[in-house]
């Protein structure tokens, strides 16, 4: 009898993921631990940002996942292929837009990318050739040669090479990374697209904006390890903090010790105190202090309230494991 689905990882049996990562490590010659204990499962269909900072494991654990890279010990299912067992099939499954650009610099981009195609037993198909390269605004450099091209225009076939035998998982390492905003703009446009198929999309990005944007759900890594994996939504809610900005009339020299408390500050100008408070409890403490600052005849021009960013959670989720 089939497990119910509550006894597995989100509630997704590992069959039925995506990608399912269990009990991975990897350990370099010399002893440097680069991957430990990753469980990780990623669902169908979804957008999932991985961020880390430089060194972290974010490339590894990619490489791994898509046999670039050989693990220590650990499981690997893509689709439901073991990933060592049945690496060809586990691979099929997976289009990889890696950080650097690796191809004939003499050839076509219509060749370049329809050889791709045919590297994964895909015959050929110049209509969905035709379809990629329109949609990455390629098209009509479809004869230009890859030396000849800008280093946009270079990223973009990387892109049309990983789409080429169809994955039904594309991984994007680190993609904005040194690109214009033109095309950091089309491509989040083709990824929303391709989630509208059922394509599963993994990135890996310092732009943390653009994974605060468009991922379903986020984790981080940090030093080999997965620190957190969650909905982003829902992780913004439980760890995001809200600021209430206190533009006073007149600035304070120093705190009075009267309004001391935690959560409350005052620039270094001493024209805005600036309180910290958790949007999602019913008495946020604002009233109160408001209602203080009158006591003690502290008269404010303005409020101004803003919100804790994905950035600063990753930031301080890092900081807690540093």
């Amino acid at each position: 009898m089939k497990p119910a689905a509550e006894n597995y990882p989100l509630g997704v049996p590992p069959h039925d993921a995506a990608i399912a990562v269990t009990g991975l490590n990897k350990v370099y010659e010399g002893g440097l631990h680069a991957l430990t204990d990753i469980d990780l499962t990623i669902r169908r269909g979804e957008i999932f940002a991985l961020l880390g900072a430089n060194g972290a494991g974010k490339s590894t654990l990619i490489g791994v996942i898509c046999g670039l890279v050989k693990s220590t010990s650990g499981t690997i299912l893509v689709s439901g292929f073991d990933a060592i067992a049945d690496y060809r099939a586990a691979r099929r499954q997976i289009g990889l837009v890696p950080q650097e650009l690796h191809t004939d610099a003499f050839e076509t981009v219509w060749n370049t990318v329809s050889f791709s195609r045919g590297l994964f037993g895909h015959g050929r198909n110049d209509a969905y050739i035709e379809e990629i390269l329109r949609e990455l605004s390629l098209f009509d450099k479809r004869d230009s040669t890859i030396r000849a091209l800008s280093g946009g225009m270079k990223r973009r076939v990387l892109i049309a090479k990983a789409l080429a035998h169809e994955p039904k998982i594309l991984f994007l390492d680190e993609p904005s990374a040194g690109v214009d905003v033109e095309l950091r703009r089309d491509m989040w446009g083709l990824v929303r697209r391709l989630r509208d198929r059922g394509v599963t999309i993994i990135l890996t990005t310092h732009y943390i904006e653009e994974a605060e944007e468009m991922a379903d759900r986020v984790g981080v890594i940090h030093k080999g390890r997965i620190l957190l994996v969650e909905e982003k939504d829902t992780l913004m809610r439980r760890l995001g903090r809200k600021q209430l900005g206190i533009h006073l009339k007149t600035p304070l020299a120093v705190l009075p010790a009267e309004l001391a408390s935690k959560g409350l500050s005052l620039t270094d100008d001493g024209a805005t105190l600036v309180y910290t408070f958790d949007g999602q409890e019913e008495d946020t403490g604002i009233a109160s202090l408001l209602r203080r600052l009158g006591e003690h005849g502290i008269d404010f021009r303005d409020l101004q309230t803003s919100e804790r960013s994905l950035e600063d959670i990753f930031v301080s989720l890092v900081e807690e494991h540093a």
